[in-house]
């Protein structure tokens, strides 16, 4: 299971979801407190759920060809064999 790409992956994104939503709340004219607390809430509860939804996914053996976590795919080069 390649929980440390995940892991990778999660770590960018919380903080480039967190920075998207608290700034349109704060563009749309919410308080700095307001925008922070919707953009951690809001960052949290979206990258769990495709977190959780990849687990399922990796579980059941159904590929994503945006993920890519599953072994037989990896090496896979497009539908190319060379």
């Amino acid at each position: 299971m390649p929980i440390k790409k995940w892991i990778v992956q999660y770590v960018i994104a919380l903080p480039i979801i967190f920075a998207l939503l608290a700034s349109v709340q704060y563009l749309k004219g919410r308080s700095l407190e307001y925008s922070i607390e919707f953009g951690i809430l809001w960052a949290l509860v979206s990258v769990t759920i495709f977190a959780i939804r990849r687990f399922y996914n990796y579980r059941k053996n159904i590929n994503c060809a945006v993920c890519n976590d599953l072994p037989n795919n990896n090496q896979d080069s497009g539908g190319r064999k060379t």
